[in-house]
């Protein structure tokens, strides 16, 4: 059984009557198409009028009424979605270019009857000026097509003002173009947006500046981003704005603040109308954070910032409002207040303590060791001077070596605390990295963090009891160590030595020590004086090869005092 609902007879003659009317008509219309162009003597280079017969993805055939059909690239009729905009019956005009071709068929196209029939139009509107609207259909190399009703090329250098590289984000639109360059021989049309937007941003300038005042705030969009600023566009008329106008605080770089679109408020800081130069402030639309720096930032409060510079000298941090403080290298560490300061980089987040504010200079002083406890406090009762401790040798310096005693803090022997007796020593001959060592301790000074050990502290001062074993007026006997202009010095004890001035080297006038001694000998001289301070012993060759104590004269006083000046101006420790 049929479920076909039949029509009534009356309805079905309709609808015949209807389909008839219209299929009639296009074969009416396309039969005076075809006695049109039959009565026409086809030539290459005329446009004529035919129907769509055929789409494929390649090719579209076109009849024009001759005894052959001719193919237009299908990529003419796209739009730039890529669909098309023509469908099979469809009447067009198409330019002949070849009356034969490889494939047996006319070669048409539709875009070059586009030009022809739409070049007056064009034509006009170069030679006066006007503009012509396009929509951007598609990317090629060099810049983009443009359909103004033909296509037309728009050079990447025409595009835009400034320099664009996104060119895909202009596919779509429609917007408005002067022809600048035609060739009608050839087909070739070339446009410029730029001419028209060049044209809107001279009248926006006019406005603009005719309006810029020192001190306004005003909009401004960010155009371009350089490593010193940012160029910004108020309107045809671009600003300046510095690096160091842009924030309260530190900025790297412009671009970690700024993108290039960004709408943002500026005010004008300077306009030079005769070089018509404007210079910009970002920050200064904000609050200026110093202004209330001091009931912000009160000395003794704890802060947190981000560190955004490490100095030998000590460590920037920004802290909020864009304020900056800085940590000095003498208050990172209780235990290495003179650095180097290891352990904190940019970026890291940083406690710290305030120290001082000074508003008028914009510096704050911050303390990072103020948090934590103070191994000074501890160390001046563990280590009381006088104390005997031992420890590993862990540096060795020019001036001392310093040692591990199991603190925060290294203690220093310094070379003067090695030997109360040897001179000139060198730490690197003396002193291995990793010996064990003993000392007394001689300083644990918690404002100028100095914890000082001695080695020699250990015994007692030779030269404490000195005069006790060679009492002034004594005859001692010991060998030349040294010869100079002025005298020979002979060597009493171990480390200990007493010098023969040239006058006392004989009864008689001496012009030179060594005429007298020489390094090594062996001889007597009398003691003179002892100044223990200055670790200085004065002796006399005269008549004491065969002196002794029970000889010495009771004018003693007096022969000490004459020696005495004779040797002045003259160190014995040389």
């Amino acid at each position: 059984m049929s479920t076909t609902m039949e029509l009534p007879a009356w309805a079905q003659g309709i609808e015949f009557e209807q389909e008839g009317a219209e299929e009639a008509k296009a074969d009416s219309a396309f039969e005076t198409l075809l006695k049109e162009s039959s009565s026409q003597n086809f030539s290459e280079g005329e446009v004529y009028k035919g129907q769509v017969i055929n789409i494929t993805d390649d090719y579209v055939t076109v009849d024009i009424g001759y005894k052959q059909e001719g193919l237009v690239l299908a990529k003419e009729f796209r739009n730039y979605d890529g669909s098309l905009k023509i469908a099979t019956g469809d009447t067009i005009e198409v330019y002949l270019e070849k009356l034969e071709s490889h494939l047996g068929n006319l070669v048409l196209s539709k875009d070059k009857a586009e030009i022809l029939s739409a070049w007056d139009k064009i034509s006009e509107a170069c030679e006066k000026g006007d503009p012509v609207q396009g929509t951007v259909i598609a990317k090629v190399k060099g810049g983009l097509s443009v359909d103004i009703g033909v296509k037309a090329f728009l050079p990447g250098s025409q595009i835009d003002i400034r320099p664009t590289k996104n060119l895909d984000k202009f596919i779509g639109k429609t917007m408005e173009f002067k022809v600048i360059k035609f060739n009608k021989k050839r087909g070739n049309i070339v446009l410029s947006r730029r001419a028209i937007l060049a044209e809107e941003r001279g009248k926006l300038r006019d406005e603009t500046l005719g309006q810029i005042q020192e001190g306004m705030i005003v909009k401004g969009i960010v155009k371009n981003i350089t490593d010193y600023g940012a160029f910004i566009d108020l309107g045809g008329v671009d600003g300046l704005l510095h690096i160091t106008d842009m924030s309260w605080g530190r900025v790297k770089h412009p671009s970690n603040l700024l993108a290039v679109g960004d709408e943002i408020n500026v005010k004008i800081l300077k306009y030079d109308s005769s070089k018509e130069r404007v210079s910009l402030g970002l920050k200064q639309v904000q609050p200026n954070p110093w202004e209330t720096a001091n009931e912000t930032y009160i000395p003794g409060t704890k802060v947190e910032g981000e560190i955004v510079s490490v100095k030998d000298y000590g460590i920037f941090v920004e802290l909020k409002d864009g304020i900056e403080g800085l940590v000095h290298v003498s208050e990172v560490s209780w235990t290495n207040p003179k650095g180097p300061i290891k352990g904190f980089n940019v970026g890291d987040n940083l406690e710290a303590q305030v120290l001082e504010v000074d508003i008028e200079n914009k510096r704050i002083s911050l303390g990072v060791k103020q948090l934590l406890d103070n191994p000074w406090n501890e160390l001046a009762a563990k280590y009381p001077v006088g104390k005997e401790v031992e420890g590993t040798i862990k540096a060795i310096v020019d001036f001392g070596v310093f040692v591990d005693l199991g603190e925060n803090v290294d203690a220093l022997i310094h070379v003067s605390d090695v030997s109360w007796t040897k001179k000139n020593i060198n730490p690197n001959n003396e002193f291995k990295v990793g010996d064990k060592v003993k000392a007394a301790v001689l300083i644990v000074d918690a404002d100028n963090s100095k914890f000082c050990l001695g080695i020699k502290q250990l015994d007692e001062d030779p030269w404490k009891k000195l005069d006790e074993r060679i009492p002034v007026g004594s005859v001692v006997e010991g060998e030349v160590v040294r010869v100079t202009d002025f005298g020979a010095f002979v060597e009493l004890e171990t480390g200990i030595e007493g010098l023969i001035h040239i006058s006392e080297l004989s009864d008689e006038r001496v012009e030179k020590p060594e005429d007298v001694v020489k390094v090594g000998d062996k001889v007597k001289a009398r003691v003179m004086s002892i100044d223990k301070a200055e670790k200085k012993i004065a002796l006399s060759k005269k008549n004491a090869d065969n002196a002794d104590v029970a000889d010495y004269k009771q004018d003693e006083t007096a022969t000490t005092s004459a020696l005495a000046e004779k040797l002045k101006g003259f160190n014995v420790k040389e």
